[in-house]
Protein backbone atom coordinates (compact mmCIF):
# COMPACT_ATOMS: atom_id res chain seq x y z
CA UNK A 1 0.00 0.00 0.00
CA UNK A 2 2.11 3.25 -1.18
CA UNK A 3 1.06 6.27 0.33
CA UNK A 4 2.29 9.67 1.57
CA UNK A 5 0.72 9.30 4.87
CA UNK A 6 3.51 7.99 7.21
CA UNK A 7 1.91 5.03 9.93
CA UNK A 8 3.78 7.85 12.71
CA UNK A 9 1.54 10.22 11.55
CA UNK A 10 -2.02 8.21 11.49
CA UNK A 11 -0.91 6.50 14.44
CA UNK A 12 -0.40 9.70 16.51
CA UNK A 13 -3.98 10.54 15.16
CA UNK A 14 -5.69 7.58 16.62
CA UNK A 15 -3.33 7.74 19.72
CA UNK A 16 -5.25 11.23 19.92
CA UNK A 17 -8.43 9.13 19.06
CA UNK A 18 -8.50 6.69 22.25
CA UNK A 19 -9.59 9.67 24.56
CA UNK A 20 -13.12 9.23 23.41
CA UNK A 21 -12.54 5.34 24.12
CA UNK A 22 -11.23 6.04 27.46
CA UNK A 23 -14.32 8.55 28.54
CA UNK A 24 -16.60 5.65 27.47
CA UNK A 25 -15.06 2.85 29.48
CA UNK A 26 -14.96 4.78 32.48
CA UNK A 27 -18.22 5.45 32.30
CA UNK A 28 -19.32 1.92 32.06
CA UNK A 29 -21.21 0.60 35.38
CA UNK A 30 -19.78 -3.24 34.66
CA UNK A 31 -15.65 -4.03 35.38
CA UNK A 32 -13.81 -2.75 32.55
CA UNK A 33 -10.48 -4.05 33.41
CA UNK A 34 -10.37 -6.54 29.82
CA UNK A 35 -11.34 -2.70 28.05
CA UNK A 36 -8.42 -1.04 30.09
CA UNK A 37 -5.99 -3.83 29.46
CA UNK A 38 -6.99 -3.78 25.40
CA UNK A 39 -6.79 0.03 25.22
CA UNK A 40 -3.52 -0.18 27.33
CA UNK A 41 -1.88 -2.56 24.35
CA UNK A 42 -3.53 -0.57 22.11
CA UNK A 43 -1.57 2.73 22.63
CA UNK A 44 2.08 0.66 23.66
CA UNK A 45 1.32 -0.39 20.12
CA UNK A 46 0.53 2.82 18.61
CA UNK A 47 3.54 4.55 20.51
CA UNK A 48 5.76 1.81 19.36
CA UNK A 49 4.63 2.81 15.84
CA UNK A 50 4.94 6.78 15.91
CA UNK A 51 8.27 6.15 17.74
CA UNK A 52 9.66 3.57 15.05
CA UNK A 53 7.47 5.28 11.99
CA UNK A 54 8.05 2.39 9.62
CA UNK A 55 7.64 2.83 5.79
CA UNK A 56 4.31 2.60 4.66
CA UNK A 57 4.68 -0.37 2.92
CA UNK A 58 6.39 -2.28 5.84
CA UNK A 59 3.95 -1.47 8.47
CA UNK A 60 1.75 -4.24 8.10
CA UNK A 61 5.34 -6.37 8.30
CA UNK A 62 6.16 -4.09 11.59
CA UNK A 63 2.93 -4.97 13.12
CA UNK A 64 3.54 -8.50 12.97
CA UNK A 65 6.51 -8.47 14.58
CA UNK A 66 5.18 -6.82 16.92
CA UNK A 67 2.60 -9.77 17.82
CA UNK A 68 5.96 -12.42 17.11
CA UNK A 69 8.07 -10.34 20.01
CA UNK A 70 5.23 -10.29 22.05
CA UNK A 71 5.53 -14.20 22.90
CA UNK A 72 2.39 -15.36 25.72
CA UNK A 73 0.46 -12.57 25.24
CA UNK A 74 0.33 -12.87 21.42
CA UNK A 75 -3.29 -13.05 21.10
CA UNK A 76 -4.38 -9.61 23.01
CA UNK A 77 -1.78 -7.67 20.57
CA UNK A 78 -2.43 -9.29 17.81
CA UNK A 79 -6.05 -8.55 18.40
CA UNK A 80 -5.13 -5.15 18.67
CA UNK A 81 -2.00 -4.93 15.71
CA UNK A 82 -5.41 -6.09 13.61
CA UNK A 83 -7.38 -3.05 14.79
CA UNK A 84 -4.78 -0.84 14.00
CA UNK A 85 -3.86 -2.13 10.67
CA UNK A 86 -7.67 -2.10 9.27
CA UNK A 87 -7.69 1.79 10.92
CA UNK A 88 -4.87 2.70 8.96
CA UNK A 89 -6.34 0.68 5.94
CA UNK A 90 -9.63 2.99 6.73
CA UNK A 91 -7.29 6.60 6.93
CA UNK A 92 -6.21 5.61 3.51
CA UNK A 93 -9.61 4.74 1.69
CA UNK A 94 -11.84 6.60 2.99
CA UNK A 95 -11.56 10.09 2.93
CA UNK A 96 -14.05 11.18 5.77
CA UNK A 97 -12.26 9.15 8.34
CA UNK A 98 -9.04 10.58 7.79
CA UNK A 99 -10.47 14.02 7.97
CA UNK A 100 -12.14 13.16 11.12
CA UNK A 101 -8.79 12.14 12.46
CA UNK A 102 -6.89 15.18 10.97
CA UNK A 103 -9.11 17.07 12.65
CA UNK A 104 -8.64 15.43 15.78
CA UNK A 105 -10.90 12.99 15.84
CA UNK A 106 -13.65 15.51 18.01
CA UNK A 107 -15.58 13.01 19.68
CA UNK A 108 -18.42 14.14 22.26
CA UNK A 109 -17.05 11.52 25.04
CA UNK A 110 -13.91 12.52 25.04
CA UNK A 111 -15.34 16.33 25.94
CA UNK A 112 -17.14 14.35 28.96
CA UNK A 113 -13.96 12.45 30.15
CA UNK A 114 -11.81 15.90 30.43
CA UNK A 115 -12.10 16.71 33.83
CA UNK A 116 -13.42 20.19 34.32
CA UNK A 117 -10.96 23.22 34.88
Amino acid sequence: MSSTLRPGDVCRELLAALDASEGRRRRRKRDTTPDAIGLTIKRELLEGAIAADPDPDDFEAWLHQQCLGAGGAEGGVRAMALSIFEEWRLAHDAESFRSWLARGAPSDDAARSRPDP
